[in-house]
């Protein structure tokens, strides 16, 4: 039994983490911002912290730790990017990261590692494939990602292991963006992004959570690690892998001027993307659940 400290656990992603540890038998204590909502949510856990950055009245609650799971953020497309969502962008990162560093820097028993969410965002818009050791990309997405992970490295200089999951796009039949996708395919709308070509680097939620668990356990795992598919498609032809499935055609594009008519600056997420490969997860060990499009989609799906 491992007892695990973990940020956004109400997200996406952190709930389907927690409930994993939670069913395994570790004893999660939840930093959140709401109690109540976290208790809702997640109604099984050991403790819950109310959890302010800017506030260290909280810090005590790491002494004894075996791990700190970090994956609080500012949801990068909860709405149209202005000067004060990109500065909450990376405010609540680097600063909520920083916040927690700090903090287990001042323990006198400190966790064995910090693991952290991060994103395939770090690359870019890139053609050529990129891996863990790949340069970061020079667009805003980019420079938040980076120095998201800088922070995060910092707690290496008190002794205690780091990893940055730099997530892809993430495959979920309840939420994410697969769930749209879906919608608009069953009514027969469905089709890419602008022109289709941009490269479209998802992961199953399954992986996405076996590669936290996978950093959580192997304790010769540090650094990055890509949570993204070896097998990496084109937006069109992912369109057409779960148009197939469905049994509809992928014929309707949405053109990249409504999506940046709506979007504005974000809208470069959904148009641009990188050939991600997870060539340190797999070196590292790791073994994906699901590595083709199809399997994976026909596994959410149940077709």
């Amino acid at each position: 039994m491992k007892k695990v400290i973990i940020t956004g656990a109400t997200g996406f992603i952190g709930k389907r983490i927690t409930e994993e540890l939670i069913t395994r038998g570790d004893e999660v204590t939840i930093f959140t911002r709401s109690v109540e909502n976290a208790k809702q949510k997640i109604p099984n856990a050991y403790d819950y912290v109310e959890w302010n950055p800017e506030l260290n009245d909280w810090s005590h609650k790491l002494e004894d730790k075996d791990a700190v799971v970090h994956l609080a953020g500012e949801n990068v497309m909860a709405k149209r990017w202005n000067l004060k969502h990109k500065k909450n962008i990376l405010s609540s990162r680097v600063e909520g990261t920083r916040s927690l560093v700090n903090a287990i820097g001042r323990l006198k028993n400190k966790p064995e590692v910090f693991i952290t969410a991060s994103a395939v965002g770090y690359y870019g818009n890139s053609e050529k494939p990129v891996n863990e050791n790949s340069e970061p990309g020079e667009d805003f997405l980019a420079e938040v990602v980076n120095a998201w992970e800088k922070e995060a490295g910092n707690v290496e200089s008190y002794g205690v292991r780091r990893v940055s999951i730099r997530t892809g796009i993430v495959l979920d039949a309840n939420e994410g963006a697969l769930v749209p996708m879906i919608n608009q395919f069953k009514f027969f709308v469905g089709g890419p992004i602008g022109k289709g070509k941009q490269w479209f680097p998802w992961v199953h939620i399954d992986d996405v959570v076996g590669i936290f668990l996978f950093a959580l356990n192997n304790q010769n795992v540090r650094g990055a690690l890509n949570a993204s598919s070896p097998n990496p498609l084109r937006m069109k032809e992912f369109c057409k892998t779960l148009g197939n499935i469905m049994h509809r055609p992928s014929l309707f594009k949405v053109p990249a001027f409504t999506i940046k008519i709506l979007f504005g600056e974000a809208a470069d997420v959904l148009l641009n993307g990188a050939q991600v490969i997870p060539d340190r997860t797999i070196k590292a060990g790791y073994k994906f659940k699901f590595e083709s499009a199809e399997e994976s989609l026909r596994n959410l799906l149940h077709k």
